[in-house]
């Protein structure tokens, strides 16, 4: 399973805290995704910052 960023992102950080493994913070202050299928062992973290995303910018990649 692959996550992506929307353009709903507003920076908070929430995601990259809850997961730094597939999320982080990115130089103009917005959340990035990694590009590769998240590996099991962080895949609960992946779908816990998805779904506390305050303005649901996290979204599965199709």
């Amino acid at each position: 399973m692959k996550f992506r960023v929307n353009e709903n992102c507003i920076g908070c950080g929430l995601c990259a805290s809850t997961c730094p493994a597939v999320f982080h913070m990115s130089e103009d202050g917005f959340a990035k995704a990694e590009e590769h299928d998240v590996a099991k062992e962080n895949l609960r973290d992946a779908e816990e910052a998805m779904a506390c995303c305050p303005v649901e910018a996290i979204e599965e990649k199709k």
